[in-house]
């Protein structure tokens, strides 16, 4: 019954959220600071997801292939590649280096 429950809370909390965006667009009005604190809180979020993802930590080797597709991935979005190209390029670039034993 709890797990009923639980289900039923998330569906409607996420319906709520999906039509509030639509319905408030036009009534909520944020100043130009809080919309450029949140554009720059974005990047800064995508970027630390990218930082570490590329440098992983542990026990292992740190190879050099990971980073290497990262970068590629890095300069393809800059150049505001397609997204598949993006992302085959880079796990091309990740498996020919450790292919040829770069790691």
């Amino acid at each position: 019954m709890m797990l009923a429950a639980g289900m039923v809370t998330l569906a409607v909390g996420t319906y709520a959220f999906r039509w509030a965006g639509p319905a408030l667009r036009d009534r909520v009005r944020f100043p130009a600071r809080a919309v450029r604190v949140l554009e720059v809180g974005a990047v800064v979020l995508i970027a630390a997801l990218v930082a570490i993802t590329a440098l992983p930590t542990g026990t292992g080797t740190f190879g050099f292939a990971l980073p290497a597709g990262v970068v590629v991935a890095g300069v393809l979005a800059w150049r505001q590649v397609p997204l598949l190209v993006v992302i085959l390029a880079a796990a091309a670039t990740t498996a020919g280096l450790r292919l040829l034993g770069v790691a």
